[in-house]
């Protein structure tokens, strides 16, 4: 993803996540700190069928909805799965499990030993079928951030196996 993408992932956003608006600034925001969690899905023709915003944080804290994160934590020991959304028609062309590969690989890469997201009721059982569970330390931070997504909402994690370092 490039800043020139900003415009059809906002598009993407507003088709997919309706009922979870976020403002343009967040999108650039995400970018400009994290340039390589933020990628996008095209087709062949250029048009842009998806994309994620991955981004370094810190376990059980994830970001509440459409709030700028100001910079990354120097703590952090998750890669946070702030937003992943595909368009109906990119659905069953494994761009899902594409997204997680790379988080996996990235998050290994950062010696990250997490992946954290916020999802919504309706992605709850994919995400579950992909290797994330609930997070056991839950309290009232992560409950009043879950909160401002709205009811239903679970954070769930995936341990990321780490390798050793020489």
């Amino acid at each position: 993803m490039v800043e020139s993408d900003l415009a059809a992932v906002l598009s993407v956003a507003g088709e997919v996540h309706r009922d979870y608006p976020e403002r343009p600034e967040i999108f650039a925001e995400r970018l400009r700190l994290f340039p390589a969690g933020c990628r996008i899905a095209a087709d062949t023709a250029g048009a842009v069928l998806g994309y994620a915003v991955l981004h370094p944080g810190v376990l059980g804290r994830p970001p509440a909805l459409d709030a700028p994160l100001g910079r990354l934590p120097d703590s952090a020991d998750c890669l946070y799965l702030h937003d992943v959304a595909l368009l109906a028609s990119a659905r069953g062309l494994g761009l899902g499990e594409a997204v997680v590969a790379y988080a996996r690989r990235l998050a290994g890469e950062r010696r990250l030993a997490w992946l954290a997201l916020t999802s919504t009721p309706a992605a709850a059982g994919y995400w579950r079928r992909a290797g994330f569970g609930p997070f056991a330390a839950a309290d009232t931070a992560l409950a009043a951030k879950l909160a401002s997504y709205g009811d239903g909402m679970a954070y769930l994690v995936a341990p990321v196996p780490l390798t050793p370092t020489s």
